[in-house]
């Protein structure tokens, strides 16, 4: 996609859109209330002057600071097409922007631009809208949580090995699910020498370093139990007590139908 389809907001400069759909036929109102997680993802970049503040937010949100009613998972996604303004985001990845397409094809967007946050696969706002953001996170359907359990191994010093097995606790018809893993970090702190944010430092947290499938599954019970396993490369100053791993399911126009997020043990 050519530079000149890409934009960077505020939140005065685009009006957030939603586009609600029902979560199954058959949930109830009850169902709904009494839901798992709603996922957010915030897809964003360091090359991006309005990006640091939907960071903040992000953050905010991530470790509880407002009164909801649901609870949330957050990931942040920084994509790599504002690497050439004069910045090259070291968490920027190719991968993030691909994500960031889809839902701009999904969601029927004119144009893929940062800060975005996109709840439940089905809604979206610029990133720096809390008020957005937060009425986004109220309306999401929710669905049961996975009861998915993990075993974390390092079969080498660069590589974090992941067994998942559990139950997806909503019925998958032919049409079929992926099932997604995120390992993400928090804590981090960039000094930025040059580019919009020149001079700035910046903090950054639930950064995904990596999202892959852990299986794709069709025609299931909601009790039946699913299991796969998922290999992490991982990076230089890995440490496990500053990073964590969500698991979510989503179909083909990446809406999420439930969503788990774990700790990763300190000794791996």
């Amino acid at each position: 996609m050519a530079p000149h389809l890409f934009a960077c907001f505020g939140t005065s400069s685009r009006r957030a859109v939603h586009e609600k759909q029902a979560a199954t036929a058959d949930m109830s109102a009850e169902e709904q209330r009494r839901g798992g997680a709603v996922l957010v993802e915030l897809f964003s970049s360091q090359g991006c002057a309005t990006s640091p503040e939907a960071e903040v937010l992000i953050s905010r949100l991530g470790r509880g600071d407002f009164e909801l009613e649901a609870p949330v998972i957050v990931l942040a996604h920084h994509v790599d097409y504002w690497d050439y303004v004069g910045w090259k985001d070291p968490f920027g990845s190719s991968r993030s922007t691909v994500r960031q397409k889809a839902y701009v094809e999904a969601l029927r967007l004119d144009t893929m631009f940062t800060p975005q946050a996109v709840v439940q696969g089905r809604a979206q706002c610029v990133g720096t809208d809390q008020e957005g953001l937060l009425s986004a996170i109220a309306s999401a359907p929710r669905f049961p949580a996975l009861t998915f359990k993990a075993t974390f191994q390092r079969p080498s010093p660069d590589t974090l090995q992941v067994t998942l097995a559990g139950a997806l606790r909503s019925k998958v018809d032919s049409q079929g699910v992926n099932i997604m893993v995120a390992l993400y970090e928090s804590g981090l702190v960039t000094d930025i020498p040059k580019g919009e944010n020149k001079d700035r430092v910046l903090s950054n947290d639930f950064v995904v370093r990596r999202l892959e499938k852990l299986c794709a599954v069709k025609d299931v019970s909601a009790k039946k139990t699913v299991s796969g396993t998922v290999s992490f490369p991982l990076w230089e100053g890995f440490n496990s007590s500053k990073c964590g791993m969500a698991v979510f399911v989503q179909n083909s126009g990446h809406q999420i139908f439930g969503s788990q997020n774990f700790s990763l043990p300190h000794n791996v």
